[in-house]
């Protein structure tokens, strides 16, 4: 049988199994509707209530400031639409960056169509915002800050405490969507001063298809679904009762395991990432140096297309992602790799690989074994590198 190495953990995870033994009673045997009053519904509302607990000790919030979502998309959705139509007596301006996740570009690309302007932030060479950008960014008409705690692709942390301390300063709403930040960083939302913060439940080992938004008490935003009076009235349907159940269990072991989590991470992306540049000529590391994800390696390797690479890894049995949109028929390259300075010629030869909590140095040994004869490979059939080789 091939081996089979799963190097994608930002692109979603595994159920871990003392989340999905939690989530399986609620299929058959405690499957009430929650917003029903006999035992049936009580019993799902109490899971959904325990649940909820747990997210918010997770981050130091109230249960009352947690509501379940359908996912990281639509809480992005409602927390600038929301915003944005809750405040708009107040002004119709935005501020976010270039690097955001779509889930946040092109909501504000919508909002922009509706008689909002938005400010799109620089980064570094890093992906890190200026703050003093920021500052001069704002106007008398600025309602929210939006601005990714850590980047999906390049895995880079921004300040998100300054730049909550920023927004507090001039009386702004600030939401950051964490869905990669919650179970890889340490998250306290009364420190960090956010208003609005998102997660998902399948990036920290739960159920596809729930997520959850921080909503700080106080904080007004419009509805984004319409209908019942589910989540206190602010998200209407049925909750998924299963999969909250998995989320919540999925945060606590988060919590729980997040010293030895990011310590196994970041041993096995700083082996990976040596031995890569150790072998591997002509190749960039991507994101801050320092203050990234603990388990994201992001590299671009000249001369080569990334959609090639990703075949020839898919072939030996590695499962990795790009940062280049080209494997989803786009001839562009990454909007983060552009924005942070990036040619298209580069940026095309780009590889992200992400370890996690299944991930073991044998299969790191395993990678970069491969991952050099592949690039190698790949390398012999291009004219320029030949040239650049023989010009050395």
């Amino acid at each position: 049988m091939k081996k089979r190495i799963y190097l994608d953990y930002s692109a979603t995870t595994p159920i871990k199994k003392e989340v999905l033994d939690e989530m399986m009673p609620y299929f058959s045997e405690l499957y009430g509707n929650p917003s029903s009053i006999y035992s049936f519904g009580r019993e799902a509302k109490k899971a959904l209530d325990f649940a909820r607990d747990r997210i918010a000790k997770a981050i130091g919030a109230t249960s009352k400031e947690i509501f379940f979502t359908g996912g990281g998309s639509e809480a992005d959705n409602w927390a600038i639409k929301g915003i944005a139509y809750a405040n708009r007596q107040k002004g119709n301006h935005i501020i976010t960056t270039k690097t955001e996740h779509h889930a946040v570009l092109h909501v504000c690309q919508y909002l922009e169509k509706n008689g909002f302007e938005v400010t799109y932030l620089d980064v570094d060479e890093y992906g890190i915002i200026d703050l003093n950008q920021l500052r001069e960014a704002i106007t008398d008409k600025t309602i929210l800050i939006t601005i990714m705690f850590v980047n999906n692709e390049i895995g880079t942390i921004q300040p998100i405490k300054e730049i909550g301390k920023v927004a507090k300063e001039r009386g702004i709403y600030f939401h950051t969507d964490a869905v990669q930040a919650l179970g890889n960083v340490s998250i306290d939302v009364k420190e960090l001063g956010v208003d609005l913060m998102n997660f998902s439940s399948h990036k920290i080992y739960g159920p596809k298809g729930v997520g959850a938004i921080y909503i700080k008490k106080g904080v007004k935003l419009h509805p984004l679904i319409h209908g019942g009076a589910q989540e206190r009235k602010r998200r209407a349907g049925t909750e998924n009762v299963s999969a909250i159940v998995g989320f919540g269990k999925a945060v606590e072991l988060a919590v729980e395991n997040l010293d030895g989590h990011i310590a196994h991470l970041n041993k096995l992306r700083d082996k990976l990432i040596k031995g890569i540049q150790e072998n591997i000529d002509y190749v960039k590391l991507n994101g801050h140096p320092t203050e990234r994800h603990p388990g994201n390696v992001h590299v671009c390797f000249e001369f080569i297309e990334g959609e090639s690479l990703l075949l020839s890894l898919d072939m030996v049995g590695i499962a990795g992602s790009s940062g280049s949109a080209c494997t989803s028929g786009s001839l562009d390259p990454s909007h983060v790799l552009m924005a942070i300075g990036l040619t298209h010629e580069i940026a095309h030869g780009s590889l992200r690989l992400t370890v996690g909590d299944f991930t073991t140095e044998e299969d790191i040994d395993y990678v970069i074994e491969n991952l050099k004869v592949i690039v190698d490979r790949l390398r012999q059939m291009s004219p320029l590198y030949e040239r650049v080789k023989g010009g050395q």
